[in-house]
């Protein structure tokens, strides 16, 4: 990783239109917390991944510069409340050096205005547009950061992105004692990112990156950690929990986890019985048959068949697909929205918030009354029946396996191990230990100096495998280090009772009982 530029100074300028005086369409309604909100930028890359090739796709020319993956990190945090204040305007103008850290600030500034007039006025139009540019953030850039040390939430956007794209609940969740990180959505070798599995593993990559880059922020508490996700961010964050057990929560908002089961389904590392992180997913309003009809795609089960994990399932009937970006709310245009009015979608955005800052602080902080809160029907909130509606259903009694019984053994003691063992099997029939893993654990042991552990684990396994020459060997081994030569011998003898062609028996015996008989 190589860190290429810490500050936004070079690319902070007024966007050429100027500013209007119409009032914003749009202004994310939650309270901040008791934090100020602090805002870095660093322009790194990972060096473990190229991204550019010998020669430019669309130039033909050959690249000259940098073929590393570039990052571009935003990073929100607790903060005094020094640094200088920020305008909505001036997250787009990072969109000019996402993929090209190289760029002068008048070429940044060139690639950001073509951007947000394509991509963004063109909807709204320039009024409207004009006065979200204008709009006044919470976030200051480089403020001095608040004492303490804060969970992490890192942000996955949607497809092909930029990692501002919701800014707002990145500045709220900071707010309220969070630090959060995001990168840019890019594909794995050009801006525009593919919707196939390298593309989303690649993403799923990039959090891994954040991932690694707050583990040297000193206020960062890793051990905290979850991801969010919205659209095809939420099928990213869910690949990435499959890798980093160091995930302790997940949040899709909207997330395309159940618009991709083929993707899933080629992905054969990650399944919802595989998930067990617990899980926020707040749903936009739900597609007709009709709809569902019109994609020609499975419809996907994945969280109905999540078990192992805590699962709320939020759906938000105001809220289309769009409605989860803040800045897609800046500039949608009137006829965006159908049923439901402009007012009740930015409500719901905000309750959306407010749903993943309680499930962060249940899940993350341990409070108590965040979960209470999470756990009491939306009604109880506030929230229209209506409107909101929320499905909740607990981790079931993951099946039984060998962490398990390792943490059993490690609070009750490793001798009653085959008690242990049979409760587990009593609980959950399919729950067995291959004799090669029961070796291995049993090695580990002894490699602690944990020798009288290491019987215990090689004594199972000559229970369950008791026709095996090489579990008795094992235990004899075991045996020996302990200083228990009488049992050595024994099972050393029982291994060559199996396997009259075991050598490293043959051998010990020679040493312990010189004078057997052969």
């Amino acid at each position: 990783m190589r860190v290429f530029a810490t500050s936004l100074a070079v690319v902070l300028f007024f966007f050429t239109a100027g500013a209007s005086q119409a009032a914003a369409v749009f202004d994310f309604p939650n309270p901040p917390g008791p934090y100020k909100v602090g805002l870095q930028v660093v322009h790194q890359y990972d060096e473990a991944r190229a991204w550019r090739g010998e020669i430019d796709p669309v130039s033909g020319q050959r690249n000259e510069g940098e073929t590393a993956r570039p990052v571009q990190t935003l990073v929100w945090y607790p903060a005094t409340g020094s640094g200088k204040p920020l305008v909505y305007g001036d997250y787009l103008r990072l969109i000019g050096s996402e993929d090209d850290f190289t760029r002068s600030a008048q070429a940044a500034q060139k690639v950001a205005d073509s951007v947000v007039r394509r991509g963004y006025l063109s909807e709204s139009g320039p009024v409207q547009g004009q006065a979200a540019l204008a709009g006044a953030m919470r976030a200051r850039l480089d403020a001095a950061a608040a004492k303490g040390r804060f969970p992490v939430v890192i942000y996955a956007p949607s497809i092909s992105a930029p990692a501002m794209e919701n800014a707002d609940l990145c500045e709220y969740l900071a707010s309220h004692g969070y630090i959060v990180l995001a990168s840019p959505s890019i594909g794995t070798r050009a801006r525009e990112m593919a919707s196939d599995l390298e593309g989303a593993e690649t993403q799923a990559a990039d959090i891994a990156f954040l991932i690694r880059h707050a583990h040297g922020l000193p206020n960062a508490d890793v051990k905290r950690l979850a991801v969010a996700g919205y659209s095809w961010g939420g099928l990213a964050n869910v690949l990435a929990a499959a890798k980093d057990r160091r995930i302790k929560a997940l949040v899709g908002l909207d997330g395309s986890v159940r618009a991709y089961p083929e993707l899933l389904a080629e992905a054969k590392y990650v399944t919802p019985l595989t998930i067990r992180v617990p899980m926020l997913y707040v749903a936009g309003r739900p597609a007709s048959i009709e709809q569902l009809a019109a994609r020609k795609k499975a419809v996907s089960g994945f969280l109905d068949d999540i078990r192992y994990a805590d699962l709320y399932k939020l759906t938000m009937h105001p809220m289309e697909h769009f409605a989860f970006s803040s800045t897609y709310l800046r500039f949608a245009s009137d006829g965006m929205f159908n049923q439901y009015p402009r007012a009740e979608v930015n409500r719901a955005h905000g309750w959306t918030a407010e749903y993943v800052l309680r499930f962060l602080d249940a899940y993350l902080k341990r409070d108590a009354a965040a979960k209470a809160w999470l756990d009491a029907p939306p009604s109880s909130h506030g929230m229209p029946t209506h409107a909101v509606t929320m499905e909740a259903r607990p981790a079931a009694a993951a099946p039984a396996g060998r962490e398990e019984l390792a943490a059993e053994l490690a609070r009750h003691g490793f001798e009653h191990v085959h008690t242990a063992y049979a409760a587990m099997r009593t609980r959950d029939k399919t729950f067995s230990l291959r004799e090669g893993e029961l070796n291995d654990w049993g090695y580990q042991l002894l490699n602690r100096g944990e020798p009288q552990q290491a019987i215990h684990i090689f004594k199972l396994a000559t229970f369950l495998y008791a026709d095996s020459a090489n579990a008795y060997d094992s235990l004899a081994d075991a045996c020996e280090q302990a200083g228990d030569t009488a049992a050595a011998i024994e099972n050393y003898r029982r291994s060559l009772q199996l396997d009259p062609g075991n050598k490293n028996a043959e051998a010990r015996l020679g040493v312990l009982d010189p004078h057997r008989k052969t």
